[in-house]
């Protein structure tokens, strides 16, 4: 709708996860890293946590694409909300291996041997398991026990994990600590700072083809609101800018004003947050604060009104 009017080859603030917008800020850069030495090293076990729209899922499908273009053979779990029996059957049928009708035992063999023959032609095999928070402690049992495939030298498949902080939480839990300790890298996303949240922005309007006008289109005190009102994750900077850019069109105007920006994030309602009870200290802390202004702002009204 916009791309004709502010010349655009394509839409700069999709929010599927497209390789090609990867913005390299020196965290992802790292969790990269992480994950391709761990793979690239047979270190067996590998964990990636963010909060939600940081970058986890954009960061798995670079990582997919790296894969498959050197060839190597994975497994991908985009939904773990699976029983243990389930789970085995998605991975094995995803590498390619019969999984109908057999039990526990015939996928563990099949996949077993499927294994050892590929690391007998000096071939990495990996599954990688996104929204894995949400992998109940049953399937988790089932990981750690398939990281006990190796031979003395390298573990014969590679695990990427991939999920929000709960994760973390699960896996600190005690009745997973022997899965705790099999993890070989682990990396965290944060969201975006406010130069990272400029160059962001800057650079999706430079792949979008805006390389003349990406700075004039959001001046520097419209990123700003952007960052403040995103608070650095991704994900809202896209929205945002994307519901912005829709009403700068709509008024025929030439960039992005700040107040476009904060009606946008009125209209998505993301100053509203319920957060549910005991969720943690930050919620707490947010809670707290919530009803300290609204105690403030009593007060204020029953000053006014002479209560």
């Amino acid at each position: 709708m916009y791309k004709a009017f502010y010349y655009l080859a394509r839409n700069p603030f999709e929010i599927t996860p497209d390789p090609a917008f990867l913005f390299p800020t020196r965290r992802h850069n790292e969790a990269l890293a992480a994950l391709y030495y761990g793979i690239g090293q047979r270190k067996g076990f590998v964990v990636l946590t963010g909060e939600v729209g940081t970058g986890k899922t954009l960061l798995v499908r670079c990582l997919l694409e790296h894969l498959k273009n050197n060839d190597i053979a994975y497994a991908y779990v985009f939904d773990p909300c699976l029983s243990p029996l389930e789970f085995l059957q998605f991975i094995t049928g995803d590498f390619g291996l019969p999984s109908t009708g057999k039990n526990k035992s015939d996928i563990l063999h099949s996949l077993g041997t499927y294994l050892i023959e590929r690391h007998q032609r000096k071939l990495a095999t990996v599954l990688v398991v996104d929204e894995a928070h949400l992998l109940s402690p049953d399937v988790l049992e089932e990981i750690r026990l398939l990281t006990n495939l190796e031979t003395s030298q390298a573990k014969l498949l590679q695990i990427v994990l991939a999920g929000q902080p709960e994760l973390d939480q699960k896996l600190d839990s005690f009745a997973l600590r022997q899965l705790k300790q099999r993890i070989a890298l682990r990396s965290r996303l944060d969201p975006l700072d406010s130069n990272e949240t400029r160059g962001y922005v800057r650079r999706r309007m430079e792949l979008a083809g805006a390389n003349s006008h990406a700075a004039t289109l959001f001046p520097a005190e419209t990123l700003a609101k952007v960052y403040s009102c995103s608070r650095g994750i991704p994900r809202l900077i896209n929205t945002l800018c994307e519901n912005a850019l829709i009403t700068a069109y709509a008024d025929k105007a030439d960039h992005v004003e700040p107040e476009m920006v904060e009606n946008a994030a009125a209209d998505l309602r993301l100053n509203v947050l319920s957060w549910p009870v005991g969720h943690s200290a930050e919620a707490s802390e947010y809670r707290n604060r919530d009803l300290a202004t609204a105690a403030d702002l009593l007060l204020e009204l029953g000053r006014r009104l002479k209560l």
